[in-house]
């Protein structure tokens, strides 16, 4: 079996970008990884396409990527279309990954492509409500709140609010994880926020839900990203510096029976599969839709005790010069959350921190393994979807 390895990435700006299409944007993002990874369109041999949205929100449905793609000129391949919440982009890499992996392909294409800004704002928050079991009787999951409120501040709120009750984290402690994410964005020109901000700008910005604020919560944004994955045969031929996918494990999420979370079990899996543990990350990519969400991921990842993540963050020992650096490129808070590409955004990040090419926000010891944490959907309770992936040089 042969191992898989990232040849090379490439991803658009995130932003308010209503001036591209879904073709141009893919284009721009699949051009810059087969420049990247030296090859050919005509060496791809599949292509496996995220997007979350295009149907809902712009009409375009059951053939996304053949739309996305067709302007490229990648004729007679299989384009696969995935779409799993806001995980899609990690998604289609395991596929990716299964079939470099099973020998089927040799090299192929994997795309993430987002537009979620739209003249009628109503349109992106209706889509993110359908994430969810909408035949739940809940009020928070039943369009009870405000019309261009998205479910999941509401639910990341409430796990702020837990948080702090069970172990007296502040508001403040939070809201670093927010002012670190934007000085990270800050030194990132793929972001959609390059603005560094204060805790005290964080906890000025306007009440969403409490005790959640603006600046604690991700961005609508559009945008691409993509990656090539290949063979480790067929990468020795074009290259002597090898990224290795080295575990790939998404799950659903399931009812929770005791105090391990989905994530935490996924992180076990991940960790045994690529043989290593929390300790030996050199960079952590994780799934920052609301700053609850990173901080959780600290302790859901093993990377600290239950409880302890605030103590992470109040250190500063996951900025980019800190023990165990997590989000460099801004995270989702930063550089932004175009839903399908956002997987494949946190792939690109890790490759390119491995390599020694993150330009201003290179973590300076360059780290040899990264993880990458992306979530999606909402279930009974749980995350609907846990993707994670481990990356080695």
């Amino acid at each position: 079996m042969t191992k898989p390895v990232v040849l090379g990435v490439g991803m658009t700006k995130f932003g308010k970008q209503l001036d591209k299409s879904f073709k141009q944007l893919s284009n721009l993002a699949v051009n810059d990884a087969l420049k990247d990874a030296q090859i050919d369109k005509a060496d791809i041999e599949a292509a496996f396409v995220s997007n979350v949205m295009a149907g809902s929100v712009w009409g375009q449905d059951s053939i996304r990527g053949q739309v996305f793609l067709s302007e490229l000129g990648l004729e007679n391949i299989a384009i696969h279309n995935v779409e799993n919440a806001c995980a899609s982009g990690s998604a289609a890499i395991q596929m990716a990954v299964m079939a470099v992996t099973s020998g089927m392909h040799d090299v192929v294409l994997v795309l993430g492509t987002e537009k979620m800004h739209h003249q009628d704002k109503t349109k992106a928050f209706a889509a993110l409500k359908a994430s969810t079991d909408v035949t739940e009787n809940s009020a928070v999951l039943m369009g009870q709140e405000k019309e261009n409120e998205s479910v999941f501040m509401n639910l990341y709120a409430e796990d702020m609010r837990l948080h702090m009750e069970q172990y007296g984290t502040n508001a403040e402690t939070f809201a670093k994880v927010a002012a670190k994410n934007s000085y990270h964005g800050s030194l990132n020109e793929y972001a959609h926020y390059r603005k560094p901000n204060s805790v005290q700008d964080v906890m000025n910005s306007r009440l969403i839900t409490s005790p959640l604020r603006l600046l604690m919560c991700s961005p609508l944004s559009d945008g691409a990203a993509a990656a090539i994955i290949c063979s480790e045969q067929y990468a020795k031929k074009h290259t002597n510096e090898l990224i290795y996918i080295e575990s790939s494990v998404v799950m659903s999420g399931a009812k929770k029976e005791n105090e391990t979370t989905e994530v935490t079990t996924v992180a076990e899996r991940a960790y045994k599969q690529a043989g290593i543990g929390p300790s030996d990350l050199g960079v952590v990519e994780v799934h920052d839709a609301a700053v609850p969400g990173e901080l959780l991921a600290y302790e859901q990842l093993l990377l600290c005790t239950t409880g302890e993540g605030g103590r992470l963050i109040e250190e500063k020992q996951t900025y980019i010069d800190g023990k165990i650096p997590v989000n460099p490129s801004g995270g989702l808070l930063s550089r932004g959350h175009p839903i399908g590409a956002t997987g494949i955004a946190q792939l690109a990040e890790i490759n390119w921190q491995l390599k020694g090419e993150a330009g201003k926000r290179q973590i300076p010891t360059q780290p040899k393994t990264g993880l990458m944490h992306n979530v999606g959907g909402y279930l009974q309770g749980q995350n609907a979807s846990v993707a994670i992936h481990i990356l080695s040089r």
